[in-house]
């Protein structure tokens, strides 16, 4: 099947693919927006998870094809095999998510409802795999893409489609947490989980890649250009202690870093944009209320029916505050916003100012880090990507951090803090302001 997309062209699936496509539970994210509120910013960003996983899934077979172009697989069916289970697991990595935003997750219901029998089977492994398997925690959007992924029509699917890959390994590279109970990912004594998980997740992943191309083609901005063409042509591999990692060529590392900060930018710009954060908060506001009754089900079926247009529809019903200004697109307005490094007491002493005159006042403080690194869990710090020099083979392979000063530099955190009031107190609210003494 082809598909026309604005952004990669003419995109090529195969019939066992679109046999997952086709289904209800991979439908379903057609009716769920890719970036939430910021249609009321961006006008155009009204591109939804089902596209972006469509472009991911493409991205991932021509970066694998850049990448192993000359590498010697013991045949040629391991080849296809790995290049398969790597886009089927670059589709279905978002498959799990909520209605509109990770807003949604706070009425998500334990982790025990979902009933993941993967997660029961391996909670016994290891300690980092029975943190993320624990039943009494509120389940979250990657629990439910493992239950799609593992017990849903889609396992049914892949199982009927794909005779040499089962559900458990397209699992195993979205969540490196999950065990691989075999040596699917081996080939001639080198493990090739590492590079093909790290490119369905990490500091250069083609979902980021995707995503950054995509929201910036339909927001209509520049901040999520890169050089896309030059990355994938320059990804290759670095073979340590038997497994095999994803490596750069040194001579991409300034579009490496032009990467980083563009999503860096992006996440500044748009994804933090005041009218997305002031929707975001007031949906958590009504989510977290003691009248809210809107809650995503455990039942994976059922979840599957829930999408942006039931919420939305819940919301116009509902009599809670919250859930009115967002269904009558009457937000909060903006009263103060202050970029800093470092934290301020400035919006909380003008926030306690306004809430002297008896005029509700919400604060947000958005915090970005130019790289996940920074706070990256030990697990997550071990899959490096490493830079590799093809013209100096005197030059070691090292780890990309220790490569480029990109992440000294950006190690900081930016903060975006903001007061908003209801618009009806905004000009009461900035003359209060006016008179406070810092």
């Amino acid at each position: 099947m082809e598909i026309r997309d604005p952004v990669h062209g003419s995109i090529y699936y195969s019939d066992p693919e679109v046999a997952v496509l086709d289904t209800a539970e991979y439908q379903r994210l057609r009716a769920i927006k890719q970036l939430g509120y910021a249609e009321f910013s961006f006008p155009g960003a009204t591109h939804n998870r089902y596209i972006h996983s469509v472009g991911v899934g493409h991205l991932a077979g021509i970066t694998f094809d850049s990448i192993f172009k000359l590498h010697p697989f013991s045949k040629p069916s391991v080849k296809t095999r790995f290049r398969q289970v790597l886009r089927l697991a670059a589709l279905l990595h978002d498959v799990g998510h909520g209605p509109l935003s990770h807003t949604t997750e706070q009425v998500m219901p334990p982790l025990a409802d979902l009933n993941i029998k993967i997660y029961e089977d391996q909670a016994h492994l290891s300690s980092q795999a029975a943190t993320v398997m624990n039943k009494n925690r509120r389940a979250n959007h990657e629990d439910y893409t493992i239950k799609y992924v593992t017990d849903s029509q889609i396992a049914k699917t892949i199982r009927e489609n794909f005779s040499d890959i089962q559900p458990l390994h397209v699992a195993c590279l979205i969540d490196k947490s999950l065990h691989c109970p075999d040596d699917f990912f081996v080939d001639s004594g080198i493990d090739f989980r590492p590079i093909l998980s790290q490119l369905v997740s990490s500091e250069l992943d083609v979902d980021r890649m995707d995503y950054l191309e995509r929201d910036s083609y339909f927001c209509g901005t520049n901040y999520g250009k890169i050089d896309l063409s030059w990355l994938i042509q320059n990804m290759t591999f670095h073979l340590l202690e038997g497994k095999m990692f994803l490596a750069l060529n040194r001579r991409a590392l300034y579009s490496f870093d032009d990467f980083l900060i563009s999503r860096h930018h992006m996440h500044l710009m748009v994804y933090c944009h005041h009218k997305s954060i002031i929707y975001e908060e007031m949906l958590n506001r009504y989510l977290t209320s003691a009248d809210c009754t809107f809650v995503l089900p455990g039942d994976i079926n059922e979840y599957t029916k829930y999408n942006d247009y039931r919420l939305h529809e819940h919301l116009s019903t509902s009599s809670n505050t919250w859930a009115q200004r967002i269904a009558q697109r009457k937000p909060f307005k903006v009263l103060i916003e202050q970029h800093n490094t470092e934290e301020s007491t400035k919006p909380e002493l003008l926030k306690k100012a306004v809430e002297a005159a008896d005029i509700e006042v919400i604060r947000t403080s958005s915090k970005n880090r130019l790289s996940k690194y920074h706070t990256a869990s030990p697990e997550e710090k071990a899959l490096q990507i490493y830079v590799v020099d093809q013209y100096d083979r005197w030059d070691q392979p090292a780890p990309i951090n220790q490569s480029t000063e990109i992440f000294q530099r950006y190690a900081g955190a930016r903060i975006i803090d903001r007061l908003y009031v209801a618009p009806e107190n905004f000009a009461a609210a900035e003359k209060i302001i006016k008179t406070v003494k810092l």
